[in-house]
């Protein structure tokens, strides 16, 4: 998996301004379920915000275990929000055209 550049971080940033988080952490954290949600928001829609309500503190160390478990790219963490992006395998199932 290629880093993503700063161009490809911003390009993807502004096409999360108006999304709602898809996913959001509680109480019991970042459980196997809850990346298992995240993994199949990626496949879907390959762009997914994350909000954090429980375990503030350690946002930045889920969103990167998140992540590392999904295969995916952490854009961003805005505030309480993880901005992830993983590209759909299958070309024609793509959504999001990054510039190169």
């Amino acid at each position: 998996m290629e880093p993503l550049t700063g161009s490809q971080r911003s390009q993807l940033k502004g096409l999360t301004h108006d999304m709602k988080p898809m996913i959001q952490i509680g109480r019991a954290g970042a459980t196997e379920g809850l990346v298992e949600a995240l993994n199949k928001a990626l496949l879907d829609h390959e762009l997914v915000k994350v909000r954090f309500l429980e375990h503030k503190m350690e946002r930045e160390e889920i969103s990167r275990m998140m992540a590392e478990k999904t295969r995916s790219h952490l854009v961003d963490l805005i505030g309480n929000v993880a901005i992830f992006y993983r590209e759909n395998p299958d070309p024609a199932k793509r959504k999001t055209i990054l510039n190169v």
